[in-house]
């Protein structure tokens, strides 16, 4: 029997669930629902049947934050696949299984997006039991969701005959309200998960049938990738030749042994705030309120964030604050909000892509304050953790120790700060800041300068590759 192995694809972006959600840190990484993100919960929710470490294939910008967040839950993944841009699911889970099969292995891949939301996990693993004996005898496994209303934003799936895993009849592209329907009150209908189970071998044999472009791109560009630290980072100009498809159009719609597995575990792809509420606790005016909120006679609502929140008379709204950002929408129109990621990108505005606290692997930064010529960050820097030797033409800084201890690099002197001591780098001079502590290190940085953008940094010397 074929050992399991779990395929987690976080190469999203995230920007439906915007202004929590963001380019530079998208859904998968937020605890949306529950303390756990979305990514480790993915991860929690099959260790106990995966036979094999899993596989993670990630956008390269957010290969630090795919580590830390695997490794706070003890992960240890065989591999993390960092493509340089999107190709879509088919390219994707092509990477994995070249990666997989690459010492003469060849486990059962199940693949999971890391940005889905399973309420009835027991019934999940049951599912994956019962489509396991389909994907060892060569079929290709998809879990079809069993409908709970006629939704017009998935794609469906109609099913052959069977009570358990059966045959696709066919896959249906997302319907409108009549067709949902009709499909919804014949029970030969699943929508589509976009999960799936098959031996590693016969997911390449079969794109090497029905789309062979995916697979040879696919192929050259693992080859050419190189190995950093835990990473596998794929090469981009051979990626970039590599045909961007989905699995269901490159495989699944074409092959003759597509199979659907039922799955009926209050599944939800959080797809829009107005999903999130539904897959959220409430309270018996059906309200869902994440963080400090008052609600005075209100109905089917969702509020989240860190301030305080105060709603009054209003149904159905969704109402998201963050430190940067405050996103006010009717639930039937919060769909919306991928037009105002659009404005936002038109102006060229930070806050389409970047939160105001921004990750690293050394830390993060907080931009506190700005104004004309200066800007205030609040830098986190983790114990043993080292930034870059740098330096910047544009602009001097003051640092501030608020706790821990700093040591600094600034020219040819090392000095070290604790609480309540500061530095000055001048304009011009290379410097580097390490935490030689065990605690996290805590400081105030104030810029001054003509320009204070973050391209203004030349490198010299980097511990995280970026140099």
């Amino acid at each position: 029997m074929s050992q399991l192995q779990p395929v987690i694809l976080s190469g999203g972006s995230g920007t439906r669930l915007w202004p929590l959600s963001r380019e530079s840190y998208p859904k998968q990484f937020l605890p949306l629902v529950g303390e756990l993100t979305m990514l480790q919960a993915t991860w929690k929710r099959v260790a106990g049947i995966a036979e094999l470490p899993p596989i993670v294939v990630a956008n390269e910008e957010h290969r630090f934050v795919v580590a830390e967040q695997l490794q706070q839950v003890q992960a240890g993944p065989q591999a993390i696949v960092l493509e340089p841009f999107g190709r879509n699911t088919a390219p994707a889970i092509a990477l994995a299984a070249l990666e997989a099969t690459r010492d003469g292995a060849d486990p059962l891949l199940l693949v999971l997006p890391s940005d889905h939301v399973i309420g009835d996990e027991q019934a999940f693993i049951d599912a994956v039991g019962d489509a396991r004996s389909a994907a060892e005898a060569g079929n290709l496994v998809t879990f079809g969701i069993v409908p709970t209303g006629p939704e017009t934003g998935y794609g469906y799936i109609k099913a052959g005959s069977g009570t358990s895993t059966r045959p696709v009849d066919r896959f249906v592209e997302k319907p409108d309200f009549a067709t949902a329907q009709q499909y919804v009150a014949s029970g030969e209908y699943f929508w589509n998960s976009g999960m799936f189970l098959f031996k590693a071998s016969r997911y390449l044999e079969e794109l090497a049938q029905h789309h062979p472009g995916i697979l040879a791109g696919s192929r050259n560009a693992l080859a050419s990738a190189r190995q950093d630290a835990d990473f596998i980072r794929i090469d981009g100009d051979a990626f970039a030749a590599t045909p961007s498809d989905s699995i269901d159009y490159a495989v699944m719609e074409k092959t003759s042994t597509a199979t659907v597995t039922p799955l009926d575990a209050h599944w939800s792809d959080v797809g829009s705030w107005a999903s999130l509420r539904e897959v959220s606790p409430q309270d018996a005016d059906g309200n869902a309120h994440h963080g400090d909120v008052v609600a005075i006679d209100c109905r089917n609502t969702y509020a989240h964030g860190s301030r305080l929140i105060a709603m009054i008379g209003l149904e159905d709204t969704i109402v998201v604050e963050t430190d940067d950002a405050i996103l006010v929408g009717r639930s039937d129109r919060i769909q919306q909000v991928k037009d105002v990621v659009a404005e936002l990108k038109a102006r060229k505005l930070p806050q389409a892509s970047w939160h105001r606290k921004v990750y690293r692997p050394w830390g993060a930064y907080d931009s506190i304050d700005n104004g004309a010529r200066f800007q205030v960050k609040r830098i986190t820097v983790k114990p043993g953790a080292t930034l870059s030797l740098q330096m910047h033409h544009h602009r001097a800084e003051h640092w501030i120790v608020v706790s821990g201890t700093a040591e600094v690099t600034r020219g040819d002197d090392v000095l070290l700060l604790s609480e309540n001591q500061s530095t000055y780098i001048p304009l011009g001079v290379t410097h580097r800041l390490r935490n030689p502590g065990k605690l996290p290190l805590e400081l105030i940085e104030v810029q001054s300068g003509s320009y204070l953008g973050e391209d203004d940094i030349v490198r010299f010397e980097d511990t995280y590759g970026r140099a």
